[in-house]
């Protein structure tokens, strides 16, 4: 049997749970970062949706406020200080302090180590790691200056225990990602911010793969619980580590994959090289 989670209209956090705060979401109009904003958004958040393309935002924008949610978008990039000081001082002018930032602005694509060039590996690299830590740093000055709290969440993936062919970039990044989380967590204990990690697998979404449903249920038998993930699963844990149900929670990367990662046996298809596959994120 496949196990599903509840519909998109029973999320399982109180719809006034995060009433009191302001999130600030990276990569925020489409994709992952919107399933984020829409996971604390259900849960009462007001929302701050900030990335480089004001066309993705404005999208975002708009699928947040059908769903009856405070929020603005911001257009910027997480690689510039100047911008993100923005961002925030944007945010609190319009709902107050942010008290939770989720850090999901990323990309990928792939690309043989080989065959990588320099500006390839950094245009992957500085908006994962830069980003991340710029932003957070950001957040941690603003709360440490006002003598509160708060919590961040960081989209990282699954593969940063195995690597994954054509994917050497964003590994190394979202390995450094996983691993600034427990770093930043340590460091910001004595300050109330908590910091804590997914590890996404698959979750199909309007920008990856969701027109090919005989691709997703290949990808879905693949996996040990038999489906890819349910884009608003993933938006529901990152709220919920955003929440006081995840007081206790600090520093942690929850790896959400549907058991991906323990998918080794003797039943395993063959193994193709990347260089002798279709393409390198193929398995063919």
């Amino acid at each position: 049997m496949i196990l599903e989670p509840p519909p998109f209209e029973e999320p399982p956090l109180p719809d006034d749970m995060l009433a009191d705060d302001v999130a600030l979401v990276t990569g925020g109009g489409s994709g992952m970062g919107l399933s984020m904003a829409t996971g604390l958004a259900q849960a009462g958040a007001r929302i701050a949706l900030f990335g480089r393309t004001k066309n993705t935002i404005d999208k975002g924008v708009k699928a947040l406020c059908a769903l009856g949610a405070d929020v603005i978008g911001i257009a910027g990039d997480v690689r510039d200080p100047d911008a993100i000081c923005a961002a925030f001082g944007a945010a609190e002018r319009a709902f107050g302090p942010v008290s939770i930032l989720a850090n999901n602005a990323g990309g990928n694509y792939p690309v043989l180590a080989e065959q990588m060039s320099p500006g390839q590996w950094r245009s992957i690299t500085r908006i994962a790691i830069d980003g991340t830590f710029l932003c957070s740093t950001e957040f941690a000055r603003r709360c440490s200056s006002a003598s509160r709290g708060g919590a961040i969440v960081n989209n990282s993936a699954q593969y940063i225990d195995t690597g994954f062919p054509g994917d050497a970039h964003s590994a190394a990044a979202k390995a450094a990602v996983a691993t600034m989380t427990k770093a930043l967590a340590r460091e910001w204990a004595a300050i109330a911010i908590r910091v804590n990690c997914i590890a996404a697998g698959f979750f199909p979404h309007e920008r990856s793969g969701l027109d090919n449903p005989e691709k997703l249920a290949r990808d879905g038998q693949m996996i040990p619980a038999g489906r890819t993930g349910r884009i608003r699963e993933f938006g529901w844990a990152a709220a919920f580590l955003c929440s006081p149900l995840a007081a206790g929670i600090s520093g942690e990367t929850l790896v959400m994959d549907g058991g991906d990662r323990l998918r080794r046996s003797l039943l395993n298809p063959a193994y193709v090289p990347p260089r002798e596959r279709r393409e390198p994120w193929d398995y063919q």
